[in-house]
């Protein structure tokens, strides 16, 4: 079974490399929810590095009212700073992303293998297994990003749908390497 769960891991973290390559590389799936341009950049950019010498993300809040309240209906910013510059970002960023990519996968294989005989005999039942994983991730790290200086609901919720979508393409792929171990007859 473990060549099994490596195969599969391997196959669909290809899967995954494949996906990001095309939604986020031919249709700017990432681009267009993560780098939005400013209109006077140059300015901003001026001012943020000025200002901001440290990696961190912050918030930039209007000025408290007199009452020492934040006035309503003033708009919140959030500025991710990491600490590097695009020199870095793109080795950085591949290296992580393939690691992320394989070993998210072969985990996803291994708990997989780990399943009832029910589970693992049916390829739907073993799609919707890893779409349970898959929901998970989306709960507990694609919507808790919408709120106050993170995303807006809109763009949450197309995060989450196209996480749904993906670990339903991941599913379909692991599913055809982890199968029922075969019992041996005399």
């Amino acid at each position: 079974m473990l060549k099994k769960v490596i195969s599969a891991g391997l196959i669909g973290g290809l899967t995954l490399i494949i996906w990001a390559i095309l939604i986020n590389g031919f249709f700017g799936f990432k681009y267009s929810i993560d780098m939005k341009k400013v209109p006077n950049q140059p300015q901003v950019y001026q001012i943020l590095k000025e200002n901001i010498t440290e990696p961190g993300r912050y918030l930039c809040n209007p000025a408290l009212t007199e009452s020492n309240m934040f006035p309503e209906n003033q708009p919140v910013f959030s500025i991710l700073y990491g600490g590097m510059g695009h020199e870095a970002a793109g080795p950085i960023s591949v290296i992580l992303d393939f690691l992320y990519a394989f070993l998210t996968a072969t985990l996803c294989a291994w708990l997989l293998s780990l399943t009832s005989e029910k589970i693992i005999s049916s390829y739907p039942r073993k799609v919707f297994f890893v779409l349970l994983i898959g929901l998970l991730f989306a709960f507990f790290s694609d919507i808790k990003k919408y709120g106050i200086g993170n995303y807006p609901l809109n763009d949450t919720l197309i995060m989450t749908f196209h996480n749904i979508i993906l670990w339903i393409v991941l599913g379909l792929v692991i599913s055809l390497f982890i199968k029922p171990i075969q019992k041996k007859t005399v």
